[in-house]
């Protein structure tokens, strides 16, 4: 009887042992991931980020346009047509671009 209560002992005493060697490499193996991770990022480079990155632009496109057709009547009979265009068109643009850490 006492030889079964010994082995159940060393069992668990083993068991515990095992299951803190897991937890305790568990952390060392996520931070290796982690750190994988932030290597894979780092090396893709600069992206854009909004927060670093101040653009703003104003565009205004003014147009007229006007059309006259008019008909001429010919002694002879016929019709001669005349037409005339105007256009005009103004185009106004505005911008600025910051790139940097953001004003504070």
């Amino acid at each position: 009887m006492k030889r079964s209560g010994q082995s159940t002992l060393e069992f668990t005493i083993l068991t515990i042992i095992i299951i803190g060697v897991f937890l305790t490499a568990s952390d060392y193996v996520k931070r290796g991931i982690q750190g994988r991770w932030k290597s894979a990022v780092d090396d893709l480079g600069d992206q854009y980020d909004p927060r670093t990155a101040n653009t703003w632009l104003n565009s205004t496109l003014i147009s007229n346009s006007d059309m006259r057709i008019s008909t001429i009547n010919q002694t002879d009979g016929g019709v001669v047509t005349l037409r005339n265009d105007t256009t005009e068109s103004s185009e106004v643009k505005q911008g600025s671009v910051v790139v940097g850490a953001p004003e504070q």
